[in-house]
């Protein structure tokens, strides 16, 4: 019996149906190997770890079953971190996680093949990592905190919460490249609330205790701590020191309160690796990384130490608990 002749446009249409599932099984058996690195100590990002590979499982990505991830943390010795990275290299991961500037510029630095998605960046053009936020081209996307933008917004609210301070400190890396650009936002709003402010640098860790030595002789009256790799890894040691200066102090981090600190305004650092992980889910479905925007924050969280506000002997109003996203009594 002859068989009647399937026509080829319809051959055509039935391939083109076809290919994705073809593909979609050949990556079946594929285990994904992701390859983490980090300037910090594991316990900093371990929040943001777990809402990741949360999320990842959500796309289908499965720890054990098809996916692998590799960590590799510098523990604040940043000059570990292009080591780091090509120990990465070595084991072949089919792409990098990074955290922090210097991990970031390290792996972008260390392969042009590789894609490279980094988490909660403060700004990654100031940076030198990508030319632009949208299509930033190459291997390289991720997500930005727009941090020199919120710094002005972090007086805002030390000020509202304690209107008589006029004599404000900052505590600064010059080192880190987006430093400027927050200074120059912190003194704007300074002018505008008619308040003073003074910098206060420390490039490595060693110069912290002169730093807030300075802070104490020039009778500082509040302060605000702007983002940095370093002080993320010293932050249990600047909350201490912060503490004993005994005046309201304001950070760009939850952890920084969490330790101790007095409060905290920034974006929420467990739902920028959430979208972290929505980036590589599309890498690994074939997007290239030069072509996926770099995201911004979309929810802020301000956090206050109630505990801590008792011991300083500072009372905060009613007004500003109120709007405080998490008081930790």
């Amino acid at each position: 019996m002859r068989l009647a002749r399937v026509p080829a446009v319809l051959l055509a249409v039935l391939a083109f149906l076809a290919a994705p599932l073809a593909a979609e099984a050949q990556q079946a058996g594929k285990i994904y190997r992701i390859g983490y690195l980090s300037g910090n100590r594991r316990a900093v990002t371990q929040e943001g770890i777990d809402a990741f590979v949360e999320t990842l499982r959500t796309f289908g990505f499965v720890e054990g079953r098809n996916l692998t991830i590799e960590h590799r943390y510098a523990d604040g010795n940043f000059e570990r971190l292009p080591q780091l990275v090509e120990e990465l290299i070595r084991l072949k991961v089919d792409l990098i996680l990074t955290y922090t500037t210097p991990a970031t510029l390290a792996a972008k630095n260390a392969t042009k093949t590789i894609p490279v998605v980094f988490g909660a960046v403060a700004d990654p053009i100031v940076a030198g990592i990508v030319p632009r936020l949208t299509r930033p081209g190459g291997n390289v996307t991720g997500t930005t905190t727009i941090n020199p933008e919120l710094s002005g917004k972090r007086l805002d609210l030390l000020k509202e919460a304690f209107p008589k301070v006029l004599r404000v400190a900052i505590l600064a890396n010059p080192g880190f490249p987006p430093t400027p650009g927050m200074i120059a936002e912190t003194r704007t709003v300074a002018d505008r609330l008619s308040a003073q402010v003074w910098v206060f640098e420390a490039r490595h860790s060693s110069e912290l205790d002169p730093a807030f030595r300075a802070m104490r002789s020039g009778k500082a009256e509040a302060l605000v701590v702007l983002p940095d790799a370093m002080f993320i890894v010293e932050h249990r040691r600047i909350v201490e020191l912060a503490g004993n200066l005994r005046i309201p102090t304001i950070f760009h981090l939850r952890q920084f309160v969490e330790a101790g600190g007095l409060m905290s305004y920034g974006p929420s650092y467990a739902e920028s690796f959430r979208r972290t992980a929505a980036l590589v889910d599309k890498i690994f479905r074939g997007a290239k990384p030069g072509d996926l925007p770099i995201e911004r924050p979309t929810r802020f969280e301000f956090v206050i130490n109630l505990k801590t506000a008792k011991t300083l002997g500072l009372t905060i109003p009613s007004s500003i608990l109120a709007r405080a996203d998490e008081v930790i009594q």
